[in-house]
Parts: structure tokens; C-alpha cells; sequence
């Protein structure tokens, strides 16, 4: 097993979740996006507890390619406070390795 590491993150719609994806796979800084079915999120939001539909994406990239891809997708998110989440995952190393390939720069 080898480490990846895996990027979430929510959007208000399909169509910038896509855009997104595409520009970050062809930015090579995910080796992978999965636009994943809709969801309700539920949250407090300036006094109030917000209800919306949301689009989750999960990202996989580099271990080292982590941070520039988390700054990448807030530069381009159109939330004030978007929710972009890591963690690492342990992956075959065949995957690992297509991963490392697919980002670097």
C-alpha cells in the first residue's frame, strides 16, 4: 500500500462542481475527480440554520500536491466559506504511483 490523498469538497451546483473538476484534472493537480450524486447539506449560516442542495466532489492527488490543490479549488469556489476537506488514504501502489504520475507539473 502506498499514500494518496483525498481532497471533498461541496458545491452549489453541477455545473461549477464539473468545471471545477475539469479544470483541476487538466491543471494536473488531481489525478482524479468523482462528481458524486446531490446532497442535503445542513448548517448554520448567519443566524439561521441553512438547508441546500449540494454537489460533493472527491479529489485524489499526491500527498505533496495536497496544499496547492486545496488553495487552487478555494481560489475558484464560489462560496465565502467553502468546505474543503483532506485526509490521507492508503491506496494499492499501482494507483499510488498513477496518481504521483498524473500531478506532477
Amino acid at each position: 500500500m502506498s499514500g494518496i490523498a483525498l481532497v471533498y469538497v461541496l458545491f452549489g451546483d453541477r455545473e461549477s462542481a464539473q468545471a471545477c473538476a475539469q479544470a483541476m484534472v487538466a491543471q494536473r493537480l488531481a489525478a482524479c475527480a468523482n462528481l458524486l450524486n446531490d446532497c442535503t447539506s445542513i448548517y448554520p449560516w448567519e443566524g439561521q440554520i441553512a438547508q441546500a442542495q449540494e454537489v460533493p466532489v472527491l479529489f485524489k492527488t499526491a500527498p505533496a500536491g495536497r496544499a496547492a490543490l486545496m488553495a487552487a479549488l478555494e481560489a475558484l469556489h464560489g462560496y465565502d466559506v467553502p468546505a474543503i476537506l483532506s485526509w490521507p488514504a492508503e491506496a494499492t501502489a499501482d494507483y499510488a504511483a498513477w496518481v504521483a504520475r498524473e500531478t506532477q507539473g
